[in-house]
């Protein structure tokens, strides 16, 4: 086996390695797929990271595999292929690191007709297994948000978040990818076979993990940071304190990715993590698609409006006729002299407020005085506009 092939012998590293192994990584960038692999298989000056590796080579067959592969549908990609993300690249510096994983991946095992190198941005969008219904929804619509204005949404395919990321892409029509922590043709969880296999017909399916693979827990941190990579930015939608969502947010961090969090009631467990990152900073604070947009589109584009409260009737009003209209008392009548001195405005301005307002339908005049309107006018603009051409 010695002397294999670049892509040959990362198949075969790939079958041996876990995902995010920093020294496996560490070696092939350094020294090249094919010597790794002579030099497990010599076993000579070994160091124990390596001897642990050569322990795992046993009869692998990397021609085999990748046949296999072929006829499940699934592919190798690795660095030089064309379709190779240049994203996952900036896991190669020294400094990208997180909780003793890192690392470039040896290579990818892909499932499904788009390629990596033809998919618009994506955004990946994760959060807590034990999601509530709450989450569920936010996830769904911020991925649907980002979905409709022409993004890719990234997510784990595990239960809670992560499926409603995914189903909301695709019922706006979107597409998604998934990042498995087991081979890209199983399914875990295994109640999501449907989906998965969904995905793998319409989206892509990515794995660091060959055919066959189980998802071991140390799995899930290791394609966590392949999440974080593949994006602009990620969104963390409901995640307790010691969430494992909280991990792809911090992979996105160090490695200078946009990291947005949704907040949830502040009783809530669920959120607590999200709201801890919010308020340390480390975390954009996000309530919906759009605000998503804003932050990981290019400059200028997706600007959100800022939100304002529905404009009143009074508030059309200008700041003299509303002291007047203020001065105006609710259970008694009252004449223009009295409302004039309440208002602290002469009293020939008050007089002229009092006709426009009484016009606009907010006060009546009666014999003995002035009266507020039993009904507040529901829009006096047209009203109003004409009598402050004629009167001011």
């Amino acid at each position: 086996m010695s002397r294999l092939p670049d892509r040959l012998s990362r198949v075969v590293l790939s079958r041996i390695g876990e995902p995010g192994d920093p020294r496996l990584c560490g070696l092939v960038r350094d020294l090249g797929a094919g010597a790794v692999l002579d030099s497990l298989l010599a076993q000579a000056t070994l160091d124990e990271a390596q001897r642990d590796l050569a322990e795992r080579l046993g009869s692998v067959d990397p021609v085999r595999e990748l046949e296999q592969a072929e006829r499940l549908g699934i592919r190798f990609v690795v660095p030089g292929d064309t379709e190779w993300p240049a994203r996952l690249d900036d896991l190669a510096r020294p400094e990208v690191s997180h909780s003793g994983l890192g690392g470039v991946p040896v290579g990818l095992w892909l499932r499904g007709p788009c390629r990596l190198d033809g998919l618009p941005p994506m955004v990946a969008v994760v959060g807590s297994r034990s999601a509530t219904t709450y989450g569920e929804r936010v996830a769904a619509d911020v991925s649907a948000g980002a979905a409709r204005a022409g993004m890719v949404v990234i997510s784990g395919a595990a239960a809670g978040i992560d499926q409603a990321a995914h189903r909301g892409a695709l019922a706006a029509g979107g597409t998604t990818v998934a990042v498995l922590a087991c081979g890209p043709e199983r399914a875990y969880p295994t109640a999501h076979r449907p989906l998965i296999d969904h995905i793998g017909a319409t989206g892509l399916i990515v794995s660091e993990v060959p055919p066959g693979s189980a998802p071991l827990r140390s799995r899930f941190l290791g394609r966590n940071r392949l999440i974080a990579a593949l994006s602009v930015g990620t969104v963390v939608v409901e995640a307790a304190i010691r969430s494992g969502a909280l991990s792809s947010s911090r992979w996105a961090e160090v490695l200078n990715r946009v990291v947005m969090g949704v907040p949830g009631p502040v009783t809530s467990i669920t959120s607590q993590g999200v709201h801890e990152q919010i308020r340390k900073g480390s975390m954009h604070l996000v309530t919906s698609g759009a605000e998503v947009l804003e932050l990981v589109g290019a400059a200028g584009d997706h600007l959100v409006e800022v939100p304002r409260a529905p404009t009143r009737p009074r508030d059309r009003l200008d700041r003299r006729d509303q002291r007047v209209l203020d001065a105006v008392p609710v259970g008694r009548l009252a004449g223009a002299d009295s409302i004039a001195v309440a208002a602290g405005i002469a009293l020939q301005h008050v007089q002229g407020a009092l006709e426009r307002l009484a016009s606009a339908g907010w006060v009546r005049r009666t014999e003995d005085g002035w009266r507020l309107a039993r009904d507040e006018p529901v829009d006096p603009e047209p009203g109003l506009r004409d009598l402050r051409s004629a009167g001011d």
